[in-house]
């Protein structure tokens, strides 16, 4: 508890100000933290020494990064078509390697770059919007609540399994307790930096995003059983890696853009 402790802090200490200086710094930083999520899931996959496949999903990863708007002016290339490319590339190379590196894998490394690549790209969107600063800690703070909210509510009330299977410690009390939690601290936030939709939205929407991020830590925790590891990395001391910590988030930033609620 207390390297979990101290590794929060100094994380704290390192991402706020980054946030609220924005701008390059934030995006370089985005684009680190996306990177090592993609090496961190492909490490899960497949450990081999292909190294190749590793760096066409960072550079896959780093194109869906990319604002829409940069190649506007470039009227022979799209960031759709750009991103087709990299697919291409990756087929091709799967019979220059002659079925080392399959299809199967294309597909991993493809979905990968995606699943890790919207959520950090939908960071960056929500940076360079309005009320930027305002946004971003609303969506932490809904994933922070509904993660304290799950733990303390699962740990003294939890009887009945979310999801065993998957996650073994979740709880349905835990689930529904996060979102509580999340709805408490929503009306806080909502007291103190109000947000333009009515109460009954603000609601409505924490309870769903809420419920999102404990889809997002499932499918993380997924992963791992799958792949039969305990974390994804090992880069956060006590914490584990870039994706047990942004795995939340994930789902959480590409919802609250699809809904329009940013």
């Amino acid at each position: 508890m207390k390297q979990r402790t101290i590794t929060a802090i100094i994380a704290l200490l390192v991402f706020v100000p980054i946030i609220i200086i924005g701008g390059l710094p934030f995006t370089i930083f985005v684009y680190l933290l996306a990177t090592i999520g993609i090496v961190e899931l492909m490490r899960m996959r497949h450990p081999d020494k292909n190294f190749f496949p590793y760096v066409l999903s960072a550079l896959l990863t780093w194109v869906i990064l990319l604002p829409n708007e940069l190649l506007a002016d470039i009227e022979w290339l799209t960031k759709y078509e750009l991103i087709s490319i990299f697919i291409f590339v990756l087929l091709a190379y799967t019979v220059l390697v002659k079925n080392e590196f399959t299809f199967d894998q294309v597909g991993f490394v493809v979905l990968a770059a995606f699943y890790v690549g919207l959520g950090f790209f939908y960071l960056l969107q929500t940076r360079d919007g309005e009320n930027a600063l305002r946004n971003i800690l609303f969506a932490f703070c809904i994933i922070w609540a509904t993660d304290t909210g799950a733990y303390l509510f699962g740990r003294k009330l939890g009887k009945h399994k979310l999801w065993p299977t998957i996650s073994p410690k979740k709880t349905v009390e835990g689930a529904l307790g996060g979102i509580f939690v999340a709805v408490v601290v929503a009306v806080i936030f909502h007291l103190i930096a109000p947000f333009e939709q009515s109460w009954l939205t603000l609601i409505i929407v924490t309870m769903i995003a809420s419920a999102f991020g404990q889809i997002g830590d499932l499918v993380e925790s997924a992963f791992k059983r799958v792949y039969h590891v305990k974390d994804s990395g090992n880069i956060l001391p006590g914490h584990g890696g870039i994706l047990d910590r942004f795995d939340s988030m994930l789902f959480v930033f590409p919802l609250l853009h699809f809904i329009h609620f940013f």
